[in-house]
């Protein structure tokens, strides 16, 4: 469930007042054993469809393999795959309608375990083998979970933040901070102390941060989409600003055209370039001091809706969600951005995990 808050608010809410717990299915097993690197596509599949699934692509072979969850554990991934964390040699899903977080070999593709009785899960990101944060959709809390043991051991209640209205997106760490994004109605980046599990600092963005990264220089990326007309927190040009870590103090602020929806900020393995989808894809050097005013890869009638950059040489991969119904779409793009394959994924691919 990208958060395209234009699209999604309603939905979101239903998502609260319809949860229920997901049956799971299992039937046959196929084995795997993939030990190459390579790029996993989380697809959401439909909102209350249960139909997410997970593909993987091996970019030396050039192949794909689909519904790999399913043919391995003989159960569905849930409703609405949201994101996956390699930490360990487990891979971690998180579910979002489904109010769980599967534990996967990312070899075999096995279930190894399963963090249940969410809200409704956004990111997980770990502090230590014994500590991870999950962010959630329409709540007040980012829950602290014990990975090794599957369990909720607490959660980090967000002030000023509503169950219904308010939600914690995307993650990054300096240091012993957790820098946290406040995305549906919210205007706030958060600090949290790792060792104490509190919210030490705050610091007001644009209306909506729905990504941040961490570039080379430890400054703070974070990306606002400005809201939507009609919105009961307003509408605003979107905005980009850059954030000493060390400081937490704003250093640049662009703004993007109103009425635009720039999203997925990425952000290369170097550290020195970041990346975003706004209709087309683009990409930013972090020590520019403007907007960059002609994309990287333009869009081909296509809808954009995930965005990872190869760690290793920097090669850009985009998912077309097509009509939200159909299989997606994977285009593999060099770091110059010339097409070098395309692939089939699940249904509305919209995130990404390198192996």
């Amino acid at each position: 469930m990208r958060l395209r808050f234009k699209h999604i608010a309603i939905a979101g809410l239903l998502a609260v007042a319809t949860a229920s717990c997901m049956k799971w299915d299992y039937g046959n097993e196929e084995d795997f054993d993939t030990r190459a690197s390579g790029l996993f596509i989380i697809n959401e599949g439909n909102f209350q469809y249960g139909n997410a699934s997970l593909s993987f692509y091996d970019p030396a072979t050039g192949t794909v393999e689909n519904n790999i969850f399913y043919r391995a554990n003989g159960m569905k991934l849930g409703d609405v795959a949201q994101s996956m964390t390699i930490r360990d040699n487990k891979a971690w899903i998180v579910v979002n309608h489904s109010h769980v977080v599967f534990a996967i070999n990312p070899d075999t593709y096995k279930e190894v375990g399963r963090i249940e009785n969410l809200t409704s899960p956004r990111y997980i990101h770990f502090i230590s083998d014994t500590k991870a944060y999950i962010t959630q959709l329409w709540d007040n809390r980012i829950f602290i979970v014990d990975p090794s043991r599957y369990e909720i051991t607490g959660y980090i209640q967000v002030p000023d933040m509503d169950m219904e209205n308010g939600s914690t997106e995307q993650m990054v760490q300096f240091g012993r901070y957790v820098f946290v994004t406040c995305c549906s109605y919210q205007n706030r980046v958060l600090k949290i102390d790792t060792q104490t599990d509190r919210i030490v600092a705050e610091l007001t963005v644009g209306l909506q941060p729905n990504s941040i990264v961490l570039d080379h220089n430890n400054k703070l990326w974070v990306l606002c989409d400005g809201g939507y007309e009609g919105s009961p927190q307003g509408f605003e040009a979107p905005t980009l600003h850059r954030i000493d870590a060390e400081t937490f103090t704003e250093e640049r602020r662009f703004s993007f055209k109103k009425g635009s929806n720039p999203a997925e900020l990425n952000i290369d393995g170097s550290g020195l370039n970041i990346y975003w989808i706004n209709n087309d894809i683009w990409k930013m050097a972090v020590n520019s001091d403007r907007l960059p005013v002609k994309p990287l890869i333009r869009n081909r009638s296509t809808i954009f809706y995930g965005l990872t950059v190869n760690p290793v040489n920097d090669e850009v991969y985009v998912a077309d969600a097509i009509d939200y119904q159909q299989q997606g779409v994977i285009y593999r793009y060099t770091a110059d951005g010339e097409q070098a394959d395309s692939f089939y994924a699940g249904i509305i691919p919209g995130a990404f995990c390198w192996k």
